[in-house]
């Protein structure tokens, strides 16, 4: 027999789950929550890696950009973001000089600085007009992602313009890139968007580099990636707080090992210190992979992810000087810093890992955090000028990592850090800060570090490709659906998964108040103790 019965029971206490919990409980649904680690927020937490050292460091999850106004508003979250005041600066080097690419500070800045890099201002005209396009498509797709699946013809129609939906939504983003950009290193900060967390060529005919471009662009109507003020922990902090005061009941150290349902009714099993428990419920939401959905319900497993970056976090005691003099580095860091990331070399790192080698020059790109919001570090560290930069590696499949991850690690960390010395004035292990036991703030984790930590199948960021925001066989009216009438899927695996959005845990919080089969049952306010 159950231990309990709950209107629903929600699987995985990442930031989707969060955001289901608190929309079902103040909806009136007794919820409960089960989450396996000690703490809630899944990816999106802040920590604190490096021992002995006040930096609270967004470690898995840095940005926000998919996450609606509207579940701020809904759930009444204490969150705020602050914009950076530079979208990105590309180190380069031209006849023999570092230079870059500077983007941001209004429009004749951002002019000038394609002109100082190219020569002309073909490529700026080119650069403003490709996304004043992507613009219109998010202001006219980013409203949907929190209402039911339109079909394609009607996300289509609400686009309205053809030559959009053909570069977004039909031909490979490459064909784009090279009509419309004539600069190697333009064409490839273009690219990068359609490449953070996926293995894909430019010219995929899967397109799923294209899926992956949408969502980097869309995100609040505008494409802006913004900081979360106090870090990523702040956010699912905020969510969890939501949730237990509308009278959601969260449980962390709750190992959940079983689904069983008849499609009506739903029992969890699930496991903590003092042994086995189970909690019924009329809906089952999992806040987790289609992978794991799928062993827990005793389901064919779907076909294998991979996922395909490398994660470093380091703390600094100063920001690096660069070689090229022309910028600041509180400027060319305040942004996303490209690295090795022109359109040949993401082409050719792309092609030596799919043939099982690490890429030679491994492209990435650095955010630091701490310039836009101070917040995230201990005073002495602010007063010390210590700086966070987290970077973040493309084109590193799991598949490279299998034979011996640490070594793979410590070699990909190597070149991956050599590309970067290669625009610096001097070697970023010069700038490490030290932890309290002598040793350099530096961590990294390759995608089976975060299939064991976050277990994220072959650990992709997104559990799965993902999809375009449009209804196709099977994806039923939300997107969260699955073959059980009951259970939902509130993850990053969900149609209009992936990233932090809390989307997916809007979109499943809906689809169970629409199903008027089933009425409340005891459990409500059971969440305030």
């Amino acid at each position: 027999m159950p231990d309990r019965e709950y209107d629903a029971v929600i699987v995985g206490g990442g930031h989707n789950g969060l955001v289901a919990a608190a929309y079902l409980a103040r909806a009136g649904r007794s919820v409960l929550l089960l989450e396996r680690l000690s703490v809630t927020g899944g990816a999106a937490v802040s920590s604190r890696p490096f021992a002995g050292v006040d930096a609270r460091l967004s470690r898995y999850s840095y940005l926000v950009s998919l996450l609606p106004k509207k579940i701020v508003r809904d759930l009444d979250l204490n969150f705020r973001v602050r914009t950076r005041t530079v979208s990105s600066y590309t180190p380069a080097e031209r006849a023999g000089r570092p230079t870059g690419l500077l983007v941001g500070g209004g429009d004749a800045r951002t002019r000038q600085a394609f002109e100082r890099l190219t020569g002309g201002q073909r490529e700026y005209d080119a650069w403003r007009d490709f996304y004043a396009m992507t613009g219109e498509v998010a202001r006219r797709v980013f409203p949907t992602l929190t209402e039911p699946l339109p079909s394609r013809a009607d996300l289509r129609a609400r686009i309205d313009d053809d030559s959009a939906w053909r570069t977004l939504f039909e031909e490979p983003l490459g064909t784009a890139i090279e009509d419309r950009f004539a600069d190697d290193l333009v064409r490839g900060v273009v690219l990068t968007d359609a490449l953070i967390g996926t293995f894909a060529d430019a010219h995929d005919p899967s397109l799923r580099q294209n899926r992956c471009f949408l969502y980097h662009v869309i995100g609040g109507g505008t494409g802006d990636w913004n900081v979360p003020v106090g870090g990523m922990g702040a956010l699912t902090g905020a969510i969890a707080d939501s949730a237990r005061m509308s009278g959601a009941l969260l449980r962390t150290g709750c190992e959940v090992t079983r689904i069983d349902t008849d499609g009506r009714r739903a029992e969890v099993t699930y496991r903590t210190d003092d042994g086995e428990h189970t909690a019924a419920a009329r809906h089952v939401l999992v806040n987790a992979s289609p992978e794991a959905l799928a062993g827990l319900l005793g389901d064919e497993a779907p076909p294998p992810a991979e996922g395909a970056q490398l994660k470093v976090n380091m703390l600094l005691e100063r920001l690096p000087r660069l070689r090229d003099t022309s910028v600041d580095p509180r400027e060319a860091f305040a942004g996303t810093f490209h690295i090795a990331e022109g359109y040949e070399e993401l082409a050719t790192a792309y092609a030596q890992a799919a043939a099982g080698a690490l890429p030679a020059a491994p492209p990435s790109e650095i955010y630091c955090h701490s310039l836009t919001d101070p917040t995230i570090l201990g005073p002495d560290l602010v007063e010390r000028g210590c700086q966070t930069l987290t970077l973040f590696g493309l084109h590193t499949p799991a598949r490279l990592f299998a034979r011996d991850n640490d070594t793979a690690r410590a070699e990909l960390l190597k070149s991956t850090l050599a590309q970067l010395d290669a625009h610096l004035a001097e070697p970023i292990t010069d700038c490490l800060a030290l932890d309290a036991e002598g040793r350099p703030c530096i961590e990294a984790k390759t995608p089976l570090d975060l299939e064991r930590d976050l277990r994220l199948p072959g650990g992709n960021i997104f559990h799965r490709d993902l999809a375009f925001p449009y209804a196709q066989e099977g994806t039923g009216r939300w997107g969260v659906e699955t073959r059980h009438a009951n259970v939902l899927l509130c993850g990053a695996g969900a149609v209009r998964g992936g990233g932090v959005s809390g989307v997916p845990g809007h979109n499943a919080a809906m689809a169970a108040l629409d199903d008027t089969g089933g009425g409340r049952t005891a459990g409500r306010g059971e969440g305030q103790g």
